[in-house]
């Protein structure tokens, strides 16, 4: 069944769209608003990666617009950890109409939310009552429940200590000290003021590398926006083994002084083009690349090679 999507035509003559956006960001505002992944109640999941691919912008460009959206605009709001995106005016194209199928629609969609902060985002803009009181309902809804969990968790820990143990409090106990120890390895991570100004990025070993990298080569300790579009290679490649790609590519911008971050961007999408997944295969593709640049030299070193068919004859040009 063909999906639709509703699109008011004064679309075009909002006067926050006229004036305050640019012809590229129109277009992105509308792929956001009409692509396949949307759904009715304006909160779907999706990569920046897949925002590329489908609309046809650089991965570079995506990373500008959405900030752009959230910081400027303020028009969406963005969780590249759950990858979710929301829509601040869903409510004024698609939610005019009710009726039970709707009603079922949205309530049954809303359970699939992750990052339920992104409700009320939504919920403020919508201008129908009946509507905006479903998002509210199951927002207040998700809240009572998540603090009575907490509570509950909380004295679960407490009641751990005691001789009195049982198997799940044991459990929630080891995994509160696997994340004490998590937390401890990353301890020079979390230190690096360059990775804390990174949004919502976790400071994890393999940021920690690739930023440290990053840093102690010269491209540059202030550029946290090119540290977060480098990062971002780690969740959203067809690579098997992101951070060694990545170090790879940054190892081979050093040895040709192009410490830029188009330039290791560039190798890395060459390699996603020739599909080499793993620094193994990409060894073993540059080996072959460098044979064939070897052979090429020789034969145009070799110079003109003597026609098969030619016989030296040395008592040419000589009388009797």
């Amino acid at each position: 069944m063909a999906l639709y999507r509703m699109i008011r035509c004064d679309f075009w003559d909002d006067l926050e769209i006229l004036d305050e956006m640019t012809i590229e960001d129109r277009y992105f505002y509308f792929f956001l608003l009409t692509n396949i992944r949307t759904t009715q109640i304006g909160i779907y999941k999706i990569s920046k990666k897949k925002i590329s691919a489908e609309s046809d912008l650089s991965i570079e460009k995506v990373h500008s617009l959405v900030d752009r959206f959230v910081n400027h605009h303020k028009l969406i709001r963005y969780n590249p950890v759950t990858r979710e995106i929301a829509i601040r005016n869903w409510g004024k194209h698609n939610l005019n109409k009710g009726g039970k199928p709707m009603v079922d629609c949205i309530k049954s969609e809303l359970k699939q939310v992750i990052d339920i902060s992104l409700i009320p985002f939504i919920s403020e803009a919508i201008e129908k009552k009946e509507m905006r009181s479903l998002y509210d309902d199951y927002y207040h809804e998700k809240q009572v429940n998540q603090d009575s969990s907490n509570q509950v968790e909380a004295h679960t820990y407490q009641d751990s200590k005691s001789d009195d143990v049982d198997e799940k409090e044991t459990l929630i106990a080891s995994a509160l000290e696997q994340d004490k120890l998590d937390q401890e390895d990353n301890t020079n991570a979390e230190n690096d003021v360059n990775i804390k100004q990174l949004p919502q990025k976790k400071a994890t070993k393999d940021v920690s590398e690739i930023v440290g990298f990053w840093d102690n080569n010269g491209f540059g300790l202030s550029n946290v926006n090119a540290k977060e579009q480098l990062l971002s290679w780690l969740e959203h490649s067809n690579f098997l083994q992101p951070k060694k790609v990545i170090l790879k590519a940054l190892t081979i911008a050093c040895a040709n002084n192009k410490r830029k971050l188009n330039y290791v961007v560039g190798i890395l999408k060459n390699w996603d083009h020739q599909s080499l997944r793993t620094v193994e295969e990409i060894d073993l593709y540059q080996e072959k690349q460098t044979k064939n640049q070897k052979h090429n030299t020789y034969n145009q070193k070799a110079g003109r090679a003597i026609p098969g068919e030619f016989v030296l004859d040395i008592t040419a040009g000589e009388d009797g």
